[in-house]
């Protein structure tokens, strides 16, 4: 059986400063619904200053087979945004040791959803080990990434975040 994306998934729904008033399916987010749901984006650096980017796989509901930001996942209903960072860390590159710095809070709107991103960046030399939510990743140069831009190759919501970050 092919693999997809859970539509019963629960997601809380909240106000631009992340202040939960509702609950909403997976399926009812991102089917263009507008309902503002809180995600976690990591752009994982390591000391050469690379960036670790993901590829997203071809059964994704958004945006499948480009590059994207090192992890990026929806916060589960009753979560806090740091327990879903590191939940989505070690599930998506199995790293468990990292210290997070916040960057950035923003509203993130698509022709199918809109996404309240909390983006945090971190410095890490250990192994990652993406598991099979992902379709693989590596370390990117600042310079390979920024000549790549506009050419279809990244998910727009990473460019344009990036811009934001580089």
């Amino acid at each position: 059986m092919m693999k997809s994306d859970n539509s019963k998934e629960i997601f809380p729904v909240v106000d631009e400063l992340g202040n939960v008033i509702g609950t909403a399916t997976r399926g009812e987010c991102h089917g263009g619904s507008k309902l503002l749901h809180p995600v976690v984006h990591l752009h994982v650096f390591n000391s050469k200053g690379e960036l670790y980017l993901q590829k997203r796989p071809m059964w994704k509901d958004i945006q499948p087979g480009k590059w994207d930001t090192a992890v990026g996942g929806h916060v589960d209903y009753g979560e806090s945004i740091e327990q879903a960072l590191r939940r989505e860390v070690g599930e998506e590159l199995g790293i468990t040791d990292f210290i997070p710095e916040f960057v950035m809070s923003y509203v993130f709107e698509s022709a199918r959803e809109k996404e309240l991103v909390n983006t945090f960046r971190t410095v890490y030399d250990g192994p990652v080990t993406p598991t099979d939510e992902l379709d693989g990743g590596r370390f990117w140069t600042v310079e390979d990434i920024r000549s790549n831009i506009s050419k279809g190759v990244f998910t727009p919501n990473f460019e344009n975040e990036i811009i934001k970050i580089l």
